[in-house]
């Protein structure tokens, strides 16, 4: 058997050994039927999806509903778990199902009510993105025309969170209310879903400042699978990894997640587009675009095994690291 071939075999073992994980799954199923697409994560290997079950174009009172029906579809699944700890996600591994986790992808869904945030934790959310692209309560998004700090309610938000064992998310969230967040924050913060921006200048991507931020805090970085925010629009797995070799330079491999952000509603998601120019500045979001698919994440190990990558830092990269943190933050 040739060298190629024994590595190809050893990054088959070593994908189907990790426990991998995505930090992002967008859409809801008031949007899009995702039972159609979780499929294609658990035959890619996949062992967890983080869920977006709010966004901050939603009331708290639909945001309450959103959580309440997606809690009520998974439950009726056999094949998922949906996730309250640590080890949920573990014993969906052993027990060959999908461990399905819940994230807001921004804070009005609180209407500025900090005692939401344990009712939403008692119903499973673990994670919180403080703003999406716009101003909010908390703060500036990362397409505001400011670029302000972390609130007062920003603040006692983010220590709220980190009192109930919440992960604190700033992807999407402007870099001074990022920087804020990291130095209030008494936890390790993410940002679940972004790339470099050295690399690839976009809004929506964190500079060298915020991802070394990101580091000191113990967090980590979710690689973005849309090819908007990797190159022009280019969502090879060639050009992901050029994302995860930047910041393995800058920080090293432990840092480095998957967020792969994966829309599978494309059309939905390009009508909203077009009637939000605010919220996703045109010249920021060309039509149509390109979307790292979860079929090619084998791919990915075997291209870090291949570019030098030790076993155990790709084994981080696509979930251990996540893991690591969820083990520090979630109580």
């Amino acid at each position: 058997m040739s060298t190629v071939d024994e590595l190809s075999k050893r990054a088959a073992q070593l994908h189907a050994d990790a426990t991998v994980c995505d930090m992002v799954l967008p859409g809801s199923s008031a949007l899009d039927d995702r039972e159609t697409t979780l499929p294609r994560f658990v035959a890619a290997g996949v062992n967890f999806v983080s869920l977006t079950v709010g966004t901050d174009r939603w009331t708290l009172e639909q945001t309450v509903l959103v959580v309440a029906s997606e809690r009520a579809r998974y439950l009726r699944h056999p094949e998922y778990v949906l996730v309250e700890r640590l080890d949920d996600i573990y014993r969906a591994k052993r027990e060959g199902k999908l461990a399905l986790g819940l994230n807001f992808q921004g804070t009005n869904g609180l209407a500025g009510n900090l005692d939401m945030v344990a009712l939403y934790h008692k119903l499973g959310v673990r994670s919180i993105l403080l703003a999406y692209n716009q101003k909010n309560m908390v703060g500036d998004g990362c397409h505001e025309r400011t670029d302000a700090g972390l609130s007062r309610f920003g603040v006692s938000l983010v220590k709220e969170m980190n009192r109930l064992g919440m992960l604190v998310d700033c992807s999407h969230t402007g870099a001074r209310t990022s920087m804020d967040a990291m130095e209030v924050s008494a936890a390790p913060v993410i940002f679940s879903h972004s790339n470099a921006k050295s690399l690839f200048a976009h809004d929506r991507n964190v500079t060298d400042e915020l991802i070394r931020a990101c580091a000191a805090t113990g967090g980590v970085i979710g690689m973005n699978g849309m090819g908007i925010y990797i190159a022009e629009n280019d969502a090879s797995t060639p050009a992901l990894l050029r994302h995860i070799d930047y910041i393995s330079d800058l920080v090293g491999p432990q840092h480095i997640g998957l967020g792969l952000d994966y829309v599978f509603y494309a059309e939905n998601f390009y009508a909203r587009v077009r009637a939000n120019p605010n919220r996703y500045p045109p010249d920021k979001y060309p039509i149509p675009q390109q979307f790292f698919q979860p079929e090619q994440l084998p791919e990915l190990t075997e291209l870090l095994l291949r570019r030098g990558y030790s076993e155990e830092a790709v084994r981080g990269i696509l979930g251990e690291n996540f893991l690591r943190v969820a083990k520090q933050v979630w109580k």
